[in-house]
C-alpha cells in the first residue's frame, strides 16, 4: 500500500502552497496546466546541499539550518487538506501502520532473494512482520505533522540571501503525508546516498530535542528518541528492499552499492531496546555476510 502522488501535479502544487504559507522555501508556482501534467516553477538555483558540502561548505551549519526547517514545520499539526488555489486541493493522507507494514515487507520480498539466492521462507516472512508489529505498537500516539519523506541533502538547496528557515530550499515533496515528527529528521540524518557521521547525527538529534523541549511543554525526548529509532529502522528496511528491487526488477545495479551504508544505519538502529524483536529476527535470518553488496555475477 504505497502512498505516492505519482504524476499528479496538483499534489505538488498543494504541498508547495502549504509550505509557502508556513514561510518555507518551496518553489513558487509560476504557471500550471494540471490537465496535461505541466508546471512552471521557480528555479531555486544549483547550490544543492550534497554538492556544496562536497565542495567544502560547512556541513554542520547546513544541517543545523535543515533542522530549523523541521522545527518550523513541526510547529503546527498536519492539515487535512492542502489548497494550492481556488478549486485546486489535495488531501493529506496518513502515513500509518498499514503503509509502514507494506513498506517493510519489501526487505523479505526483494532483498532476501537477492542476498540468499532463494525466496524468503513463508515462516521467516511471517515472523518478520510479527516482529515489526510488536515494534510499531510501541510508538506513542502523537499529533501528526506534515512529513516530506525525502528530506535529505540531495533535495535541499542553499539560499543564503533569504532569512531564517527560508534559507533552505525544498524539493521532491510531492509524496508528503501526515506522519510522525521524527520521520524527516531521520531521513536527513540517515541519508542513503551520502555518509552522515554519527557525531553529526547525534548533535542534530540533540539540537532538535533541546529546541522542542524549550518550546513545547508536552514534548517527551525519551518518546521522540524511541520514535526516531523505530522509524529509522522502518525506513531503512524499506530502502534496502527498494534498492534490491531496483536491481532485480529494473536492471539498476548501482543501487546495490548503497546497501553497506544502509546496513550500517540499520545495525545502529537495532541497538535501541525498542528494536529487540527485530534485532533478534535479523540475527537469526540475515547473516553478516549478507549485509553488504550481494553477489550478482
Amino acid at each position: 500500500m504505497a502512498r505516492l502522488a505519482g504524476a499528479d501535479t496538483r499534489q505538488f502544487a498543494a504541498v508547495a502552497a502549504e509550505l509557502g504559507m508556513r514561510g518555507l522555501s518551496a518553489p513558487r508556482l509560476l504557471a500550471a496546466d494540471h490537465s496535461r501534467g505541466l508546471l512552471l516553477i521557480e528555479d531555486l538555483g544549483d547550490a544543492r546541499f550534497a554538492d556544496i558540502i562536497r565542495d567544502g561548505a560547512d556541513e554542520r551549519d547546513l544541517y543545523a539550518h535543515a533542522v530549523d526547517v523541521l522545527l518550523e514545520l513541526h510547529r503546527h499539526p498536519a492539515p487535512k487538506v492542502m489548497r494550492a488555489a481556488p478549486g485546486i486541493a489535495a488531501p493529506l493522507l496518513a502515513y500509518d501502520g498499514h503503509a509502514m507494514m507494506a513498506e517493510v515487507a519489501l526487505l523479505p520480498d526483494w532483498f532476501m532473494p537477492v542476498a540468499s539466492g532463494a525466496e524468503c521462507p513463508a515462516s521467516a516472512r511471517q515472523s518478520y512482520l510479527a516482529a515489526w508489529g510488536q515494534v510499531l505498537s510501541q510508538l506513542e500516539e502523537a499529533a501528526p505533522v506534515l512529513i516530506l519523506r525525502d528530506y535529505h541533502a540531495e533535495n535541499l538547496m542553499w539560499l543564503p540571501d533569504r532569512q531564517g528557515p527560508a534559507r533552505v530550499g525544498l524539493l521532491d515533496f510531492q509524496d508528503a503525508l501526515a506522519g510522525a515528527p521524527a520521520y524527516d529528521l531521520i531521513s536527513l540524518l540517515e541519508d542513503a546516498r551520502r555518509d552522515v557521521a554519527p557525531a553529526l547525527a547525534s548533535a542534530m538529534l540533540e539540537a532538535y530535542c533541546k529546541a522542542r523541549t524549550a518550546r513545547d511543554g508536552d514534548f517527551s525526548e525519551k518518546a521522540f528518541r524511541q520514535e526516531a529509532a523505530v522509524l529509522a529502522a522502518q525506513r531503512n528496511a524499506k530502502i534496502i528492499g527498494i534498492f534490491a528491487r531496483l536491481w532485480k526488477r529494473d536492471g539498476k545495479p548501482r543501487y546495490l552499492g548503497f546497501l553497506p551504508r544502509m546496513w550500517g544505519y540499520m545495525e545502529r538502529d537495532l541497538e535501541h531496546q525498542a528494536m529487540k524483536p527485530l534485532a533478534d529476527w535479523f540475527s537469526a535470518h540475515v547473516p553478516n555476510e549478507w549485509r553488504g553488496v550481494p553477489s550478482i555475477g
